[in-house]
């Protein structure tokens, strides 16, 4: 008999992923990771491959896939606007037929399957915070709408197996998220402000940076997942998963700046087309469904992340400025 719950993790190499298969394989499952690798990387799991409950498989999901397990986590797709306007075409097969085939595949096995979303489905905000009954104000022919658009098909593709199959799901609408693992050349603002200061290189801020964001550690969107994948059967979300203290981009700039000690100046750009101008998620649901919460402090989980972008520039013979703090 198979006691240890099966779970299946498509985009499994990438930054988010990478940590959830940790932290299930530590909850005591089998876990396959599914990733083709496109924007995820084997450094990510590199730790978990001799793992006998870690199996690595290296598949893109817009092709059926046929495994048997207990639970899916879909959290396949590029999330950086670098990387999903790379090959928007492509960002928008995953988002749809990339669900399609995870959904069927739930379906057949009879299963749960969780959708990691995005606060994009709010595009530019005209409500603020955002709570999850706001429909949105979303661009669908911009530069953005490979992703935005494909993320709010795909929850609606989830919404339609359920109540068209009766088929078990749970949606989470992710807010910025950051921490060690995040890809150093993804655009975000948090890996590019860190790397900007360790290499000595003016940060980069778009528009005046008075934008405000909301920086939710990693760790404390896993613990998110997980609580979510545990509700009862009945309860599908959407849940908004971020943490609701707000920060200008300014903000942020000068607080990378005072923890690395970086001397980088700041330089200006314009601001990219349909940028949201503001984020911040209400987490009113995920209080009274999940019991759940941030509680890691942006000054921690920033100094836990330069730490890591520390190391990973000295391994690539990069020039660091940064000091202790």
């Amino acid at each position: 008999m198979h006691l240890r719950k099966r779970s299946a993790v498509t985009g499994g190499a990438g930054f988010l992923g990478s940590h959830l298969c940790e932290r299930l394989l530590n909850d005591g499952h089998d876990v396959i990771c599914i990733d083709n690798l496109y924007t995820g990387s084997k450094r990510n799991i590199i730790k978990l491959l001799n793992n006998p409950y870690f199996e690595l498989y290296r598949h893109d999901i817009t092709y059926p896939l046929y495994i048997e397990v207990d639970e899916i986590f879909n959290l396949a797709c590029p999330a950086s606007p670098i990387h999903y306007q790379n090959d928007p075409v492509q960002t928008t097969k995953v988002n749809v037929h990339g669900s399609i085939n995870m959904l069927g595949l739930a379906k057949r096995l009879k299963i749960k399957i969780m959708q990691a979303s995005t606060s994009e489905v709010y595009g530019n905000p005209i409500e603020h915070p955002q709570r999850e009954t706001y429909w949105g104000n979303v661009n669908c022919v911009g530069p953005r709408s490979c992703y935005d658009e494909g993320k709010r098909c795909a929850e609606t593709l989830f919404f339609d197996y359920h109540r068209q199959h009766n088929l078990n799901i749970k949606v989470a609408r992710i807010f910025n998220t950051y921490g060690p693992r995040m890809h150093p050349n993804d655009g975000r603002v948090v890996s590019n402000f860190i790397v900007q200061a360790l290499t000595d290189q003016p940060l980069t801020i778009y528009g005046d940076g008075q934008q405000t964001r909301s920086f939710c550690y990693v760790d404390d969107l896993i613990e998110g997942f997980t609580r979510l994948m545990s509700t009862p059967d009945g309860f599908t979300g959407p849940v908004n998963l971020g943490n609701p203290v707000e920060f200008t981009i300014i903000e942020l700039a000068e607080m990378v700046l005072e923890m690395t000690g970086s001397k980088s100046e700041l330089t200006r750009r314009p601001l990219p087309q349909d940028d949201p101008v503001m984020r911040r998620p209400d987490i009113t649901v995920a209080k009274e469904k999940l019991g759940w919460q941030p509680t890691i402090p942006l000054k921690e989980g920033l100094g836990k992340t330069i730490a890591y972008f520390d190391d990973l520039l000295k391994e690539e013979g990069k020039h660091s400025v940064l000091k202790k703090f």
